[in-house]
């Protein structure tokens, strides 16, 4: 349907004469506003209304995942009317008739503001400790340390922020559409925020042009958009420019951590010591807190390492919103252990995969609870390991990279595993078998263009042996669909495709026991906590010794994702999170000025990979199915971008290490690259 043009976006949404929006934003990151003037504005050809910040200073607040303690909640102003913090947050909006018109008047509105500086201050801070880790450090043979600061992402779905929002006079309720992951969530928060019932909201997400996290949560423009719609009586809308995600959706990564690995003799893991610092912006959207919390307790990854001491905290700073983005806090954790591991292997002249073999949990240490409060369900470390040597040709690559380095070639290798847990939590299923044996699916989940509708109709048909064309999956309409959470954290196969599952199979139940058709079950479906996925991925790289531009020269992946469905979707997820781990390996990062100010407001300063910067890619699986839920998926959505990173840092610092270079920054541009090699005296000169 989408490749023949078929699809229907929120922007696609016909209204009846709707009110056009535009908001006016904060051109400075930070100061205390004395005056937005909204006169001139109010005048001008075809406005029908303009707001400022007392019109809805009344409405509530978005509630936040305490993932990690909290300690500071911050303000969420849907226009700002006493204190600014980031450039870009929305003073005022403007209703008119046209897009246009909006726009035009935007621009009349004025807003005096007297300059500070914001500062900076933790929000929230937790800590992980078992053992005593300065002793064990103490007493170590060897202690490596490393830090890794990762570039601030723009998550850049194809399509932009989107609400449209249909009031109806005769109920004093409104439909509205919203490109979101969590259609479900968008009701109770509108709701909580704007004070009304739930029952007078009726969310729809049609089809999504992509989210990856920055969908995940509801926006002030959001809240104002249906507030408007109530305050007015009338149909609204408002679609964000790309300059506008830029510049007010919220960013991902731009986390520091540093971190501190004691191993003895042997090459044996003993302590795990590290500081994490992940930024937010002026106001939390509900999963603020997650990357902060998965890069901490995520940090022992599938080694066996006794003594831990850990600490996360979230810091604000002079920057636009933070929050998930693919991975959120996932590839930040395993970036700082994997290279902390490559050090180590360096130091102690030990082959990088010996020392991971040296120190991965065993099929037999699984389930184990780390000192993080986890527990890793199930698999086989070791088989993703050996299985990513064979099939890459690991001995041989070796070989090759030290033939090349002979002859002067600037080339590496870089390793790294991962875990990928998914949610955790529940959800819903509704299902119908038919007199004319087609079935219908009502899934409390959603989808973001991932064909989730493709791999539910599966499971429905392989349970209740029908053809996959006699099934109907109905998503993301809070009308039509039994509650649910939405997608986020690879958990919608998992869980939802779960509860999928196990309607099915009470519906086949009760036809076996002779039940007149129509058969309709439904369930509310809990997992038993996360499924972890996990794998290995190898890179290899090649640097030009006079521009330092890196090449991907080849990547090969094995990936243990639990029980596949389709093949075919495990496969394009995989393609897709390496497409954007590379993103932010090589080009990808927000730039802001030391004023606050955004540098890379649009895809002329923000780099994104393209097709042809993707190199060849080997993938492999295996399947161990997961105890955790009834289908035994475990996630792989976020597989790429949590490998991908770690494994091309490596391999450019494995590559750059003869000149001496150990440590680098992502991205790793040419300029990166060729940086590295002059500070060292041995790269080509300008």
């Amino acid at each position: 349907m989408l490749l023949r043009g078929g699809g229907h976006f929120t922007d696609d949404t016909r209204l009846t004469g709707p009110l056009h929006l535009s908001f006016v934003r904060s051109m400075v990151a930070g100061g205390r506003i004395l005056q937005v003037d909204l006169q001139d504005a109010k005048a001008a050809p075809g406005v029908i209304a303009v707001h400022g910040a007392r019109d809805v200073e009344h409405l509530g607040a978005l509630s936040v995942n305490p993932a990690i303690p909290l300690l500071a909640p911050l303000p969420f102003p849907v226009l700002s009317g006493d204190e600014i913090r980031a450039v870009g947050q929305p003073l005022a909006a403007v209703l008119a008739e046209t897009p246009m018109a909006a726009l035009d008047a935007a621009e009349l509105i004025h807003a005096e503001i007297e300059e500070a500086d914001p500062g900076t201050a933790t929000v929230a801070q937790k800590r992980w400790q078992s053992g005593d880790a300065p002793a064990v450090m103490a007493a170590a043979a060897h202690v490596v340390d490393c830090t890794v600061a990762h570039p601030r992402l723009a998550p850049s779905p194809m399509e932009p922020r989107a609400i449209a929002v249909a009031y109806h006079p005769d109920r004093d309720a409104v439909t509205v559409w919203h490109s979101t992951q969590t259609p479900h969530r968008t009701r109770s928060e509108l709701a909580a925020i704007l004070n009304v019932a739930a029952s007078r909201i009726r969310v729809i997400a049609p089809h999504v042009g992509g989210a990856f996290g920055m969908k995940a949560s509801l926006y002030p423009e959001d809240v104002f958009a249906v507030w408007a719609a109530f305050h007015h009586k009338r149909d609204v809308k408002w679609t964000a420019t790309r300059s506008e995600d830029f510049l007010s959706a919220t960013h991902g990564r731009g986390l520091t951590s540093r971190g501190w690995l004691a191993l003895d003799g042997n090459g044996r893991f003993l302590a795990l010591t590290a500081e994490i610092e992940a930024p937010v912006g002026p106001w939390l959207p509900n999963s603020g807190l997650i990357p902060a919390w998965n890069a901490g307790r995520i940090l022992p990854s599938g080694y066996r390492i006794a003594t831990l001491d850990i600490t996360t905290q979230a810091v604000t700073g002079r920057f636009g919103p933070t929050g998930i983005y693919r991975g959120a806090g996932r590839p930040e954790a395993n970036c700082l252990i994997e290279r902390l591991i490559d050090k180590a292997a360096r130091k102690l002249n030990i082959d990088p995969v010996e020392i991971r073999r040296r120190n991965l949990l065993r099929t037999a240490d699984l389930p184990c609870s780390t000192a993080c409060g986890d527990t890793l369900d199930s698999g086989d470390y070791h088989r993703a390991l050996e299985m990513l040597c064979t099939r890459a040709g690991y001995d041989a690559l070796i070989a090759d990279r030290d033939r090349r380095r002979a002859d002067g070639a600037l080339t590496g290798l870089g390793l790294a595993f991962y875990l990928e847990p998914s949610g955790s939590g529940w959800e819903t299923a509704r299902v119908t078998l038919n007199a004319d044996g087609a079935v219908t699916v009502a899934s409390g989940s959603s989808s973001q263009g991932h064909a989730r509708e493709t791999s539910y109709a599966q499971i429905a048909a392989d349970t209740l042996g029908v053809a996959i064309t006699a099934v109907d999956v109905r998503l993301a309409d809070t009308a039509r669909v039994p509650a649910g959470i939405g997608a986020l954290a690879s958990r919608s196969t998992a869980i939802g495709g779960s509860a999928v599952l196990i309607a099915c199979r009470q519906v086949a139940a009760r036809r076996a026991a002779g039940e007149t058709l129509p058969i309709t079950a439904e369930t509310r479906y809990e997992n038993d906590g996360q499924a972890w996925g996990y794998g290995a991925c190898l890179a290899g790289l090649s640097v030009c010794p006079d521009t330092g531009t890196p090449t991907i020269e080849h990547i090969t992946c094995v990936d243990d994702t639990g029980t596949i469905v389709n093949p075919k979707l495990v496969e394009g997820q995989i393609i897709g999170g390496l497409a954007q781990g590379l993103g932010e390996a090589l080009m990808e990062r927000v730039v802001h000025d030391q004023d606050g100010q955004l540098l890379t407001g649009s895809f002329m300063d923000y780099a994104m990979p393209r097709s042809t910067d993707m190199p060849p890619l080997s993938l492999h699986k295996f399947e161990t199915p997961s105890p955790m839920n009834a289908l035994g998926a475990k996630g792989v959505g976020e597989a790429g971008t949590i490998v991908a990173p770690a494994a091309v840092l490596n391999a450019a610092i494995d590559a750059l290490s003869p000149l001496g270079v150990t440590d680098l920054t992502m991205p790793l541009t040419g300029h990166t690259l060729w940086q590295a090699m002059r500070d060292t005296g041995q790269g080509s000169a300008p």
